[in-house]
């Protein structure tokens, strides 16, 4: 009995014990319901949580604290239902406080029996998660909008990669850029994206051992498209870790930057042709000016020539070495040429061209001047429009490719000329105008170009021959010559397979016919003794043309300048015909004109120049000489300025 009591009182203090656990307790609700459902016992973490005090709530039913829609669905009595017949129920749920504020609740049920198995009631024990809950939704939010962004961005391709390189998700962007869905993608290596050349190279896995090591990788490259086409993309791999720095995956961005990248090409493109051209233009300037001192120096030397052979003693070996002199002079001349044509400085006569005719009247000189081992053939339609350019210059710039094709053809091969009608549109050919073009192309078979040497093929002096083997200024005079006609020379080579040399020439205008008239005749024109003012800043020019002139019989008056010219004649002296040089410091000869014709109108001039690049307001009855000139040429100018006021006769050139 004694045994019993204490038994008993031990059993009270423990329960006592728990009973003051359980009051003490605030972070959960911790009650009993009896087996109806009514609240028995009530804990501080119950009123804490739910807002009721022990009167208030103990006794009442616990499915006040559901809500109307769990009520509806008789929620909590099915609950009581499961934890009696399966000893448990567990559930998240919104619960309902004292003041109607929801609680986001984690609910467990356990039923109550007594030792022969009888229920005599339910442990309810409650944890508010309304924070927790809050947290989670707030980043589910989150991660769906961020989710939402990704996949609504379409001008990138954004998706992840597992730490081997497989996709493991995919936007619209990506999808977009490269054509597969998700569906296709997703597990599939990201390795199928890059290149032969690339995969060759283990670029895909540099990429991701470098973006894992240093934390980042970053490149532009070709990137592969599910049909099979290329696009230029920018691509970012960033290493994504876990909580522990354990790598997790990858984050991978691309960017499609084709036409970026197209459009910074041309850019670059145009900036190149931009500094070449200035880089030209450069050369040119230099260049004309070369050939402008050069042509006066030739000037002299020719009419000094030309004035001592005729004063020549009956000597055989005097007189070659004087013919000598003068062809070395004349080549000199044609160097010049091909200078000033460089330099578009040249003086041209255009004319309507019969290309084919002008080419089949080279055939001779042409096969003469590359070799009879190397077969030249031609193609042309049987009708071609006239083109518009310098016969001369022409036929000089035909030469001049042959003898290049030739030269690109060591271990010999064949030669194509060959012209077409061709249009031109807006930018189709850089520096080209729009219009019909009649396309003159000498096609070999030989070595061809690398990209660097064709890049420079058009340079002067620039030459790929050996030293003192070419002057470097063969294409540079096509060039410049295609240019100052309103064309363009167009290089097409590929190394090993052989050169295209087009030059485009503008077509004549429609019912151009060719000039055909040509001077005949041995005898050149001599006129009557004329008092001829000669202007020219080079003392050697000047004192040459007044030799020239005065050995055709006419006297000569000389001025340095053009404001020494204006003295003479402001002197009254009486002054049949002005021969002025049109590049003088101080007032060129184009001014000079303006002044003669304001103070003597009725002076006849003639402008010697050698140069292209002359006023034409005012000028066009101006009879113009180009330098460097013989004596005939100057007799031809004499003439044509003052027909048909002046007394013509034959012109018999005097001899020593």
């Amino acid at each position: 009995m004694e045994m019993t009591t204490k038994a008993l009182e031990a059993a009270v203090v423990r329960d006592e014990r728990y009973r003051l656990l359980v009051e003490s307790i605030v972070d959960y609700a911790i009650y009993m319901l009896d087996p109806q459902g009514n609240v028995v016992s009530w804990n501080r973490g119950a009123q804490r949580f739910k807002g009721y005090t022990d009167q208030e709530i103990i006794g009442q039913h616990f499915s006040r604290f559901y809500t109307e829609e769990d009520r509806a669905t008789n929620l909590p009595a099915r609950a009581l239902h499961i934890a009696a017949t399966e000893g448990r129920f567990e559930q998240e749920g919104w619960r309902v406080r004292k003041d109607s504020t929801l609680m986001w609740a984690h609910v467990l049920i356990d039923p109550i029996r007594s030792a022969d198995g009888e229920l005599v009631g339910y442990a309810k024990v409650t944890r508010d998660l309304s924070e927790r809950k809050a947290t989670q939704d707030a980043l589910r939010q989150s991660e769906q909008r961020f989710r939402l962004l990704v996949q609504g961005v379409q001008d990138y391709a954004i998706y992840m990669l597992d730490p081997l390189g497989h996709v493991s998700s995919w936007n619209r962007g990506a999808e977009r850029f490269k054509g597969y869905t998700d569906a296709e993608i997703i597990g599939e290596h990201f390795s199928r994206f890059y290149t032969d050349e690339d995969r060759a190279t283990e670029l895909p896995a540099r990429a991701l051992r470098t973006a894992s090591t240093e934390g980042r990788f970053e490149a532009e490259g070709w990137r592969m498209r599910k049909d099979g086409t290329r696009f230029w993309a920018h691509v970012i791999i960033d290493a994504i870790r876990g909580d522990h720095g354990e790598l997790v995956g990858f984050a991978k961005i691309t960017r499609d930057v084709t036409e970026r990248r197209q459009a910074q090409q041309a850019l670059e493109e145009t900036r190149a042709r931009f500094i070449q051209s200035q880089k030209m233009e450069a050369i040119g300037q230099l260049t004309g000016g070369v050939a402008h001192d050069f042509n006066n120096l030739l000037a002299v030397v020719l009419g000094n020539l030309s004035l001592a052979r005729k004063r020549l003693p009956a000597d055989p070996k005097l007189r070659q070495l004087i013919e000598n002199s003068v062809q070395a002079a004349e080549r000199g001349a044609t160097l010049t040429k091909r200078m000033l044509a460089f330099a578009r400085r040249q003086e041209l006569t255009t004319d309507p061209i019969d290309v084919p005719e002008l080419v089949r009247g080279m055939a001779e000189l042409l096969q003469r001047s590359i070799g009879s081992t190397i077969p030249v053939s031609t193609q042309f339609p049987l009708q071609l429009p006239l083109a518009c350019a310098d016969a001369s210059q022409l036929e000089l710039a035909l030469l001049n490719l042959t003898v290049n094709a030739r030269d690109a053809m060591p271990e010999g091969g064949a030669i194509t000329i060959a012209a077409r009608e061709a249009q031109a549109a807006t930018n189709d050919i850089p520096g080209l105008a729009p219009g019909s073009y009649v396309c003159l192309s000498v096609t070999d078979t030989g070595e061809g170009m690398d990209e660097q040497t064709l890049a420079r093929a058009a340079e002067p002096f620039f030459t790929t021959k050996g030293v003192g083997k070419g002057t470097g200024l063969g294409l540079s005079m096509v060039h410049g010559f295609a240019e100052q006609s309103g064309g363009r020379l167009i290089l097409r080579s590929i190394k090993g397979q052989g050169t295209t040399a087009e030059l485009w020439l503008p077509e004549a205008p429609a019912g151009s016919l060719r000039d055909e008239a040509t001077d005949t005749g041995p005898s050149l024109p001599h006129l009557k003794a004329l008092t001829v003012l000669v202007v020219d800043d080079d003392p050697l020019v000047l004192a040459n043309t007044a030799a020239m002139l005065e050995d055709l019989g006419h006297a000569v008056l000389e001025a340095t300048s053009a404001t020494q010219a204006l003295r003479v004649l402001r002197r009254g002296e009486s002054i049949d015909l002005v021969i002025t040089d049109q590049m003088m410091p101080g007032m060129t000869g184009a001014q000079l004109i303006d002044a003669l014709r304001a103070e003597h109108a009725t002076v006849p001039v003639i402008l010697a120049s050698g140069y292209a690049e002359l006023p034409e307001v005012g000028l066009a009855d101006v009879v113009r000489l180009a330098k460097p000139f013989e004596q005939a040429d100057l007799a031809r100018a004499l003439m044509m300025s003052l027909r048909p006021e002046a007394e013509v006769v034959q012109f018999r050139p005097k001899v020593g």
